[in-house]
């Protein structure tokens, strides 16, 4: 046996696709599809705050030099401005390092629902709901791998070209269809 995927609640095998304690067995299961949901705003706003912290200490050191020079006071107060503005753009650097990380995390998780359903025993089932869209991909392509290394039965077309509405990965949306790639 074959694992493909494995973690806390999906395990993906060349026999079996486990989810949360159910087993589906992969040559019970006829087509594989996958459904998107709308964009969560919460995530769409955490990562416009992001951005707005690393560009905040930026801006107020840019405000800063522009304050020293129209107050055209002495030099020893634009020389301070200016270098009290130049290190709090300095300050931005290791904030940065942090910041971008979490918002390439951000990016990875996704933001939207991703289900994958499956058609089994003549009626379709929910395999999958994670909004994680790494992990999503990674179980789907998991199916799609140990789907296509099922071995060919009598009924069942070669691999590469499945009979209709046999072991077929479909697209997104209400009427699965063949298809590559998640």
């Amino acid at each position: 046996m074959i694992t493909y995927y494995d973690d806390r609640s999906v395990q993906v095998t060349s026999t079996a696709v486990r989810v949360d304690g159910r087993s589906y067995p992969l040559a019970e299961l006829t087509t594989v599809w996958h459904r998107r949901g709308d964009r969560s705003w919460r995530v769409l706003a955490g990562r416009g705050a992001i951005g707005a912290a690393l560009a905040g200490p930026l801006v107020a050191a840019v405000l800063g030099i522009a304050l020293a020079v129209w107050l055209q006071r002495s030099a020893a107060v634009t020389v301070a401005v200016v270098g009290v503005s130049v290190l709090v753009g300095l300050a931005v650097g290791p904030l940065a390092d942090f910041l971008f990380e979490y918002l390439d995390r951000s990016y990875a998780r996704g933001s939207r629902e991703m289900e994958m359903w499956a058609e089994w025993r003549g009626r379709p089932v929910r395999l999958l709901h994670t909004r994680d869209a790494m992990r999503f991909g990674q179980v789907y392509r998991a199916v799609q791998r140990a789907m296509e290394a099922l071995p060919s039965a009598p009924g069942r077309a070669a691999p590469g070209r499945p009979a209709p509405g046999q072991n077929v990965i479909g697209s997104s949306g209400s009427r699965p269809s063949p298809r590559n790639r998640p």
